[in-house]
């Protein structure tokens, strides 16, 4: 996996601006000349003005999550680009190893955090770069709201959630409302929440990853929701509440059905959709009839509804979707490795190591992520 594909996973939420430090004053970052960088790490920088910064030209030294130093491919923080109180260094560097320390190859220092002419936003501006020689840095540029809890990328990529525990609320949500049909475990210590459409085709695609993760994490509750994308898939609404009603009867009905759709998807057109959907309630072992009549109901589209509020709630516009204890990660292009890595790392941020376990109840073998 290459690095520019592993950096957009850890910073799915923020714009990558190559040139940023140059068109915003910053002084820009050199690239490395054969300097290897250490693990994962917080900066010890500035949190106000009035801070000293490491003295110009001295090597700097970046803090690892051990107790030794190395220097660094990054310039010298200085503190004049440190011009607001909110969100702090701390702050925002609890973000950064929330987003980009499942990858042990990531380092990372803030360079600036300045006052912006829109009144209580912050602008953020950040070196990312990894271990090894002529490893190449990148620039991160985001916007912190007025309320600390919110920032905007770089790249006006939307409104994502920040902080120092920026998927607490996420996780709470999820906790509280999802509560579409289960795999595994009935704690909610680990949840892994996937958001789907049964007409598309990328959620079937992503049955295999799915099912790869319901043997891999046994104590993990892997919950599936339904959020059809109505304007381009005209029966996926259909199709979910046909779903709302079969899981009614055992959530394992459900999974057969949810895959019999998916086997059958090219035949939800309009001369066969009714008949295709009937197939798979009777496939599941439901009287296809009476789950026809059910899903005309008030009530089962009342469901589809809310489990679509959920996903819009949290920010999901695309499926599918997968949230991790509150981390939306979109299915897809991420590599199972990779996949399987951050949901071990949240869970251990959110104190839930023990649920993110192997089969036979150990830890993982987790290999930094490949070239």
């Amino acid at each position: 996996m290459d690095r520019l594909n592993r950096l957009a996973i850890g910073f799915m939420a923020l714009g990558i601006a190559g040139s940023a430090f140059a068109q915003g004053g910053i002084p820009s970052a050199p690239q490395p000349q054969g300097t290897p960088a250490p693990a994962p790490a917080t900066q010890q920088g500035p949190a106000k003005a009035a801070q000293p910064a490491p003295q110009q030209g001295a090597p700097l030294k970046l803090y690892t999550l051990g107790s030794e130093t190395q220097t660094d491919p990054f310039p010298p923080v200085n503190p004049k680009y440190f011009t607001v109180d909110s969100p702090s260094v701390a702050t925002v560097e609890s973000y950064l190893k929330t987003m980009l320390g499942f990858d042990p190859n990531r380092i990372w220092r803030v360079m600036a955090i300045q006052k912006t002419a829109a009144a209580g936003v912050s602008k953020v501006t950040a070196l990312v770069s990894e271990r090894g020689p002529n490893a190449k840095v990148d620039t991160a540029v985001f916007f912190v709201m007025p309320d600390g809890k919110h920032l905007i990328s770089g790249d006006a990529s939307g409104v994502s959630p920040f902080g120092s525990e920026p998927f607490a609320e996420n996780r709470a949500l999820l906790q509280a409302h999802a509560d579409g049909p289960a795999h595994n475990a009935a704690a909610k210590d680990l949840m892994l929440v996937e958001f789907s459409d049964l007409q598309c085709p990328h959620c079937k695609d992503a049955q295999a990853t799915m099912n790869r993760l319901i043997q891999d994490f046994p104590k993990a509750r892997i919950v599936i929701e339904n959020f059809p994308l109505t304007e381009i898939h005209p029966y996926a609404f259909e199709a979910a509440a046909y779903g709302a009603c079969i899981a009614h009867q055992s959530a394992e009905a459900f999974f057969t059905y949810a895959q019999a759709v998916y086997d059958t998807q090219g035949a939800l057109v309009p001369e066969t959709a009714e008949l295709t959907l009937k197939n798979a309630a009777a496939k599941a072992g439901a009287d296809s009839a009476a789950i026809a009549a059910c899903a005309a109901t008030d009530a089962a589209k009342a469901e589809v509804n809310a489990s679509s509020k959920l996903a819009t709630d949290l920010g999901i516009n695309q499926t599918p979707t997968l949230a991790v204890n509150g981390r939306l990660i979109p299915l897809g292009n991420v590599p199972y490795e990779t996949l399987r890595s951050l949901i071990v790392y949240q869970a251990g941020l959110d104190g839930a190591a023990a649920a993110a376990v192997s089969p036979n109840g150990t830890g993982f073998d987790l290999k930094p992520p490949q070239e």
